[in-house]
């Protein structure tokens, strides 16, 4: 393949073999690459070459695919194959039919040797051979070890769409010219690839097809009760037990104990996982032994994925308390120090709830939110969570008030008294 010099390498050897073509045919015809401009009084007989559009080739838009794997590393280096789309224009004495000679040695030339040889591109690059055209920027090109030659045909274009070109293009007035499509210029990316050890030893393990699938994620203290950090998780559902059974939650693989995984339920402790509050998936996977390290088995079968909320618990302290009062209403300030377990992640959204806790359930209770500061309140950068939140409340009025965090959507729960109402966690502003 080339590098990022291809485009220009074709340019500069294609003025090449039609320079040496237009030279023989009308003495002192040179050939230049510069935006087509409007035939002039007395010009000077040369061939422009302008490159006025590049598309994608068909044939080779996806010959490196895949590039990359899955995990985002890469595989081959990546490859943009491009046909270049160029303007051949004539210039010279008209009455001399300057242009139309110069046309049909060029045309001639091209239908001659419609392919750019290997040859003809390493003289090119040769600087002491051609110095005039290859200077220092071309030295590097290595479009002669490209897979694909090059190879120019021409394009048919009526009336109108000539016309669009140089009207709405170059906006100038029309010179004799024609155009070719050179294909197919392919250009790699100069990024090298890691390339992995060779795989030393193949095994083959035949096993039947069993996947597990989860079915229901609940808490082990009954269907409808809340899941926390010291909770034990059940997973219900099917062909749940494998040769080596683990549990997956986010980033998090957990292996459950072998006396609480079976065929339709595995039981999971959560305490010693380092888990945050908030939505949590959930995936069982069968991982199996290929004949190797027991340490190191393969990843094998996969459930669907469940989830579940886990809650936090929180407890907390009121500090600070300010009161005024204008026009006859008393409002209060204060800051409300929660401590979560497990610990607050620094972007973790936390959000304070407070409703006004009375002795008799009325809708005129009154109830606020508020959100906690920047970071949680995390201020060093090397810290990434924490177990306790100062947040400033304003604008509340006096009384007890029940307190309930929301950590990612995952709120925490409220404890009730004998009759059945929410009493605790509570703070007093006053």
């Amino acid at each position: 393949m080339s590098n990022f010099l291809a485009i220009a390498t074709v340019t500069a050897t294609f003025s090449q073999t039609i320079s040496s073509a237009v030279q023989a045919s009308v003495p002192g015809a040179e050939v230049t690459t510069q935006r087509p401009h409007a035939p002039e009084k007395d010009e000077k007989p040369h061939v422009n070459i302008y490159l006025y559009q590049v598309t994608h080739n068909a044939a080779w838009i996806n010959a490196d695919l895949p590039t990359r794997r899955a995990e985002g590393t890469l595989v081959q280096r990546p490859q943009i194959a491009l046909d270049l789309h160029y303007l051949l224009t004539f210039y010279g004495d008209e009455t001399e039919f300057v242009p139309q000679r110069l046309m049909g040695s060029t045309l001639s030339a091209i239908h001659a040797k419609p392919i750019l040889t290997r040859e003809a591109i390493r003289k090119l690059i040769d600087t002491a051979q051609y110095p005039h055209l290859s200077d220092e920027y071309l030295e590097t090109s290595n479009l002669d070890e490209q897979v694909e030659l090059i190879k120019f045909s021409p394009i048919s274009m009526n009336l109108e769409e000539l016309s669009k070109l140089w009207s709405v293009f170059f906006q100038t007035p029309y010179a004799l010219s024609v155009a070719y499509q050179a294909s197919v210029a392919l250009i790699e990316a100069e990024i090298a690839p890691q390339r992995a050890l060779p795989v030393r030893e193949r095994n083959i393990y035949v096993m039947p097809f069993r996947q597990p699938i989860i079915e229901q994620v609940i808490s082990s203290s009954g269907t409808n009760k809340p899941i926390f950090i010291d909770s034990n998780l059940l997973i219900l559902g099917k062909q749940l037990k494998g040769d080596i059974t683990t549990v997956k939650l986010g980033e998090i693989e957990a292996t459950p104990l072998p006396e609480n995984i079976g065929e339709n339920q595995i039981e999971l402790t959560l305490v010693s996982l380092a888990l945050k509050a908030g939505v949590q998936a959930v995936q069982v996977v069968h991982k199996i032994n290929f004949g190797t390290s027991a340490s190191d088995p393969h990843r094998g079968f996969e459930s669907n994925v469940a989830a579940f909320v886990l809650h936090p618990k929180i407890t907390v302290s009121i500090s600070s308390v300010i009161c005024t009062i204008t026009n006859g209403i008393t409002r209060c300030s204060a800051e409300v120090t929660v401590n979560f377990t497990p610990n607050v992640g620094k972007r973790q959204r936390v959000v304070l709830l407070l409703n006004e806790f009375l002795s008799v359930p009325a809708n005129s209770a009154r109830a606020y939110s508020f959100n906690a500061p920047l970071n949680n309140g995390i201020t060093d950068p090397n810290q990434d969570e924490t177990a306790a939140i100062a947040i400033p409340i304003k604008g509340v009025a006096p009384g007890n008030y029940l307190v309930r965090v929301q950590v990612d959507g995952a709120e925490s729960n409220l404890g009730a008294n004998a009759a059945g109402l929410y009493n605790s966690p509570q703070v007093t502003i006053s």
